[in-house]
Formats: C-alpha cells, sequence, structure tokens
C-alpha cells in the first residue's frame, strides 16, 4: 500500500470516529463516538473501501487501526516523554505523567479522543488549535502559557497561598520516600567566597546522596567538610508541596570499582557538560528531616 493511500485510509478513519483528520488544527468537540450527542446510541465506525492502489492489493490484515497516526512511529508507555515529541507534546505528556493521569482520562476531561492526545504527544509538528489547547490546559490543571514554556524563565510558587494550610513535619521514613532514588536538588556549602547554594542532579545510592560534578567546580567544594542538600516539589494549583533536608559529610569516591558503580546506577549524567564532570560526591546521611504544606 502506497503511502498516498495509507494516509487517505487513516484520515477516512479518524474521519469516522469524530470528525477530525490529522493535521487539521483543532478537533470538533461535538457528538462524537466517544462523546455522543443527547439520546445518541453508540455506533459502530465502519472504514470506506480503500481506494485502489498501483502498487497491487494490500496484504491481509494491513489496514489502518483506528487509533494509528500516519508515520508517528511507537508510541512510548505511561510516564515516558516521546522521542519526537515536539515542545508543547513534550509539556503534555511530563504533565500527564506527574499527576499520574491516564491518556484516555485527560481525553475525556478535555472533550477529545484519546487518538488526537497521543497524536499531539507524538508528533514534533503538531499544533492543536487554541480551543483543544486550552480544554486540555484545563483538563490538566495548568495553563495554556505553561504548554508553551511561558513560565520557563519565572521562579515556581508564583501563586497565593490558601486561605486554610498548615505546615507538617514529615518522619525520617517519609522524607527519604520522598528523596526518592532520583532528581534535582541543591547543595550548600561553605567556600572562599562564602555560602553558597547550587542545583545538581542527584541520585540515592546505599542511602547517601550522590552526584557527579567537575574537578576544581564549586560544587566540588563540597568535599571535606559538613554541607546541606535540599529537594522540594511545589503543586502550583493547590499551593501546597514539602522539603526534605540533609546534612552530613561530602567526600569525593575515587576507588575505579565503586566509580564504576555509580556511573552504571545513576539515573542520569548532569544537564550541563556531563562527561566533564566526572568527580562524583558522596553525601552521607547524618540526619534528615522534612516538612509539608497542608491545605485543609
Amino acid at each position: 500500500m502506497s503511502e498516498q493511500t495509507r494516509s487517505v485510509n487513516v484520515d477516512q478513519a479518524c474521519r469516522a470516529t469524530n470528525g477530525w483528520t490529522p493535521g487539521e488544527a483543532d478537533p470538533p468537540r461535538g457528538p462524537s463516538l466517544a462523546h455522543p450527542g443527547p439520546g445518541s446510541a453508540p455506533r459502530r465506525a465502519t472504514l470506506a473501501t480503500p481506494p485502489a492502489s498501483s502498487a497491487g492489493p494490500p496484504a491481509p490484515g494491513a489496514g489502518p487501526s483506528l487509533t494509528s497516526v500516519p508515520d508517528a512511529g511507537p508510541f512510548p508507555g505511561p510516564g515516558a516523554t516521546p522521542a519526537g515529541a515536539g515542545d508543547v507534546g513534550r509539556r503534555l505528556s511530563a504533565r500527564r505523567a506527574e499527576l499520574g493521569l491516564t491518556r484516555e482520562t485527560v481525553a475525556a476531561r478535555a472533550g477529545i479522543t484519546p487518538g488526537y492526545l497521543r497524536y499531539l504527544e507524538s508528533r514534533p509538528s503538531a499544533t492543536p488549535g487554541a480551543g483543544a489547547l486550552i480544554r486540555i490546559a484545563d483538563a490538566l490543571d495548568t495553563s495554556v502559557s505553561a504548554l508553551h514554556g511561558g513560565d520557563a524563565d519565572l521562579p515556581p510558587g508564583a501563586g497565593r497561598a490558601a486561605a486554610h494550610s498548615e505546615l507538617v513535619a514529615l518522619g525520617p521514613e517519609e522524607c527519604r520516600t520522598r528523596l526518592s532514588t532520583h532528581g534535582v536538588g541543591r547543595i550548600a556549602l561553605h567556600t572562599s567566597d562564602g555560602l553558597l547554594v547550587l542545583p545538581v542532579n542527584y541520585s540515592v545510592v546505599d542511602g547517601s546522596v550522590v552526584f557527579r560534578t567537575a574537578p576544581g567546580s564549586a560544587p566540588a567544594a563540597a568535599v571535606g567538610s559538613r554541607v546541606a542538600f535540599e529537594v522540594d516539589h511545589i503543586d502550583e494549583a493547590l499551593s501546597q508541596g514539602w522539603s526534605v533536608l540533609v546534612q552530613g559529610h561530602a567526600r569525593a569516591e575515587t576507588h575505579p570499582d565503586a566509580v564504576r558503580r555509580l556511573d552504571a546506577l545513576a539515573h542520569s549524567a548532569p544537564w550541563a557538560d556531563g562527561p566533564e564532570r566526572d568527580l562524583w560526591v558522596c553525601v552521607a546521611e547524618e540526619s534528615i528531616s522534612g516538612r509539608r504544606i497542608v491545605v485543609r
């Protein structure tokens, strides 16, 4: 089957199910197979007979799926960011994973089909129309500006405090649970230039916070001293969040076997200049504490 014929067939499938064809800016929100109008009974979509192709008849079972998108490639698993997604698609996927929502749930809230949402999350050229993007942003408890990256240069926590909130202490085990296995946190240390607080990509290995940096860099000055490491999360929509603080002595790990093990267990290389940052710094936990803002 030629690519042109395949595209036509998929367009027919999408149009048959929800009145939208890939490439259109904004799908209609009106009655569809997924959202039939009042008093309408669900119906089974049927595909038109494929037009003849000079390449001969298609192989058995080669017809398009109702949820397929031309040339979209394999779709990622739950919580994964599609490799070929555009900026909006990546932010859609990341926000959905952050909230723990399925594609079907978000689609139902936004009044679109899961196939269209999958298309947006998977195609770098996908540009949803204003109406669809507003509904998707509302379904994800975020803003259109955030999905476009408009708040990327602003600090988190720009919203107002909730009317009834309370600061609650976290126990050691809950702190370790929230510290998790990896993320981005802040290392606080004394240097010859004074007190510094610097962001680092970290992992947790054998109960210690570990991160890679470059020899002679500011984070490397933590080696041999007592430091503090902090990680937090802010829920913008609910004006609540939590923070965890680890205190302990930092040391450099230089044994070849230990370095290879850390290289293998680390979730990610440093986001900045990863190959050049080959000094492993380990912060052994001596104390751990945390706090959480609860909205009543």
